[in-house]
């Protein structure tokens, strides 16, 4: 049993309405000259990259700008990133601007221009034998986190595969979130990246305790810690109550700042803690679909916590309350129960898919996903209750 665990942040976080015009101060921080912006077609198109790269030509910055990051980034999206490096300045600092892909994706480049290689010899944890490019993450959605987690999620297309990079090199130096970026986004998005976040506070809020995760290795996701458990709990709260509005009312500013808040929470608290059962089969699925990440993860999330209900009684219930439930009238099991069933009424009222048949997986899909989603070890092991390949069947069948 483990008696010690350990919490680890960016170096800054700034937070707040206006808070993107600090990003000159910053850069003037870390004595920046030579920027790679990495960002992507629909940031470009919104005008917000416009607004950022004016500021930074006005600051004199030595400006190359990337604008072809894709959703669900891939390896070989990576090395085009790199290879446009090569053909331009090497940058002594990378700004991502965009939602979870695209910081993905700066993380991969940051890492691949300062120690080379291919983005598959670093999949798994702690493999970044040092720093990488300095970062600073500047997300335009509420969903993944990214901008202080130690992960970059990547698709793997030879083994049609959703791999991670999880090491705490990898996390961005500063992590600068402007909550009015996310105004305008459209409704889709909002609750793809919503519900994103609320898969990762809760498996977070939920994982194995860090006491009794079954491993010798020092792990990156140690699973439940007393100080995560606050932030992922907070999380909970501020998605449960916000996300719906930030959906229906996309200019409601106080709605956007508490989903980029709920956001930052539920990464704070995954980066250390990891996630479970919901992100292990999301990610084989990944592969197989074109819907976006979060989508999936949240289509998964009731039913993983249906099945995880049984043994994580107490803070299931602390979840129904998150939700602003009454539960004093149920006993333990319904009030378990409940926090599921509330996720999924959620999920109905945003407008996103219930069942895996509704984005494109097939019944015979099913044994193939659980075979490959029960190897994740980095994510099996935080699970609290120990899944096998029948009970991911069984998961798989009930959400089909």
């Amino acid at each position: 049993m483990k008696t010690t665990w350990e919490h680890h942040f960016p170096e800054q976080i700034i937070f707040g309405v206006g808070a993107v015009e600090n990003l000159d101060a910053v850069l003037r921080k870390l004595k920046a000259k030579d920027v790679l912006l990495v960002t992507d077609p629909g940031v470009v198109k919104a005008g917000v990259a416009k607004h950022v790269i004016s500021n930074l030509e006005t600051a004199g910055y030595n400006i190359l700008v990337y604008d072809q990051a894709i959703p669900e980034p891939t390896f070989d999206s990576v090395l085009d990133c790199v290879s446009f490096i090569k053909n331009h300045r090497k940058p002594d600092i990378i700004i991502a601007l965009g939602g979870g892909s695209s910081i993905d994706l700066a993380k991969a480049t940051a890492l691949i221009n300062e120690h080379g290689g291919h983005p598959s010899d670093y999949v798994g944890e702690h493999l970044i034998p040092g720093k990488i490019t300095p970062l600073i993450a500047i997300p335009t959605t509420a969903g993944t986190g990214s901008e202080v987690t130690s992960v970059a999620v990547l698709t793997d297309e030879e083994s049609n595969l959703k791999v991670g990079i999880s090491d705490n090199n990898l996390r961005p130096q500063i992590a600068l979130l402007d909550p009015e970026l996310t105004i305008g986004l459209p409704a889709y998005v909002t609750a793809c990246s919503g519900i994103d976040a609320l898969s990762h506070a809760i498996e977070a809020y939920t994982s194995n305790n860090f006491a009794y995760v079954q491993t010798n290795e020092q792990v990156l996701f140690q699973g439940s810690l007393p100080i995560s458990d606050i932030f992922a709990l907070r999380s909970i709260e501020l998605i449960a109550n916000n996300l719906s509005i930030a959906v229906q009312q996309g200019s409601n500013l106080k709605a956007r700042k508490n989903m980029m808040l709920g956001s930052l929470y539920a990464g704070l608290a995954l980066s250390n803690t990891g996630t479970a059962a919901a992100h292990a089969l999301a990610y084989p699925i990944g592969g197989l679909v074109k819907s976006p990440h979060g989508e999936v993860t949240g289509l998964l999330l009731p039913y993983v916590m249906e099945y995880n209900a049984a043994v994580a009684e107490e803070k299931m219930i602390h979840i129904s309350k998150a939700f602003r439930v009454d539960v004093s009238n149920m006993d333990r099991k319904e009030a378990s129960l409940k926090a599921s069933a509330l996720v999924m009424e959620l999920i109905k009222e945003i407008g996103l898919p219930t069942k895996l048949s509704k984005i494109g997986v097939h019944e015979d899909d099913i044994p193939t996903i659980a075979e490959k989603a029960i190897k994740i070890d980095r994510l099996i092991r935080n699970n609290p209750r120990v899944p096998n390949v029948t009970g991911f069947k069984e998961i798989l069948n009930k959400s089909f």
